[in-house]
């Protein structure tokens, strides 16, 4: 009976560290030639889920596509409409929200970095904001990030890659 429950504790508290473990730490594979030659496509790496302010200009984050934004957007205003009684189409067959590689460039509080980055060049203030990141892929000629779309929201980082896995 001693042993039953003893055997039964140790499952539980083991239940109990992996949700720990799988809530602080993700893996992710990495999509495309953006981040070459530092990662290869399906390279997968370890990330550590953290807030904007455990980020410094040089890590390696991961965050999910701002593109999506857009797609959120629409669809809260779908969601009004129908609330509304509005008769509204159904809504249109999204893909899943990409998790995307790159290298922060500047954090809230570091200067915008408009030479690097022409989606900024315009913007009317000096500093990046707070709630805000600014990344780049490696490897230019072949990365969608900041240069086209500017800033990343700080609500859509996951978080930043602490080593590769294989």
């Amino acid at each position: 009976m001693v042993t039953a429950v003893a055997v039964a504790a140790a499952l539980v508290l083991a239940g109990c560290v992996a949700t720990a473990v799988r809530r602080r730490f993700v893996v992710v594979t990495v999509r495309g030639e953006s981040m070459l030659p530092t990662f290869t496509d399906g390279q997968r790496v370890l990330v550590r889920r953290c807030a904007v302010a455990a980020v410094a200009p040089g890590d390696v984050v991961v965050f999910a596509d701002p593109r999506d934004a857009d797609r959120d957007r629409l669809e809260a205003e779908r969601e009004r409409l129908v609330a509304a009684g509005v008769p509204a189409l159904p809504p249109p067959p999204w893909r899943g929200s990409e998790w995307l590689v790159k290298r922060a460039a500047a954090v809230p509080g570091d200067p915008v970095p408009r030479a690097a980055v022409p989606a900024l060049a315009e913007v009317d203030h000096d500093v990046v904001p707070a709630g805000a990141l600014v990344v780049l892929g490696d490897n230019a000629a072949r990365s969608d990030d900041s240069r086209r779309y500017g800033y990343v929201a700080a609500n859509r980082l996951v978080g930043r890659v602490l080593r590769t896995l294989s």
